[in-house]
């Protein structure tokens, strides 16, 4: 029997793996637009952050997903991350 593989990816603010389900992914297409990507597929550059509103908190502090992404975020996508933690 065939073992299923399990997506990992890295927390860009933990550089911890984690399961790709329990990670919230922001996106930046060519047009420099960033959002929050529920589904996991949207194209563009892709940064995984851990669904904890700590670490959502540090990385709006430290703006660490502005330097993954190379583009200013919004403080409406950090808004919205947090919101999701709460969910």
């Amino acid at each position: 029997m065939k073992i299923k593989k399990i997506p990992m990816r890295t927390c860009v603010v933990t550089k911890q793996k984690e399961v790709k389900e329990r990670l919230l992914r922001v996106t930046k297409t060519k047009e420099q637009v960033v959002s929050v990507d529920l589904t996991g597929k949207a194209h563009g550059r892709g940064a995984y952050i851990t669904k904890d509103i700590d670490i959502i908190k540090k990385a709006r502090q430290k703006k660490i997903l502005d330097k993954a992404l190379d583009v200013n975020i919004p403080s409406v996508i950090y808004d919205k991350l947090e919101a999701l933690c709460n969910d």
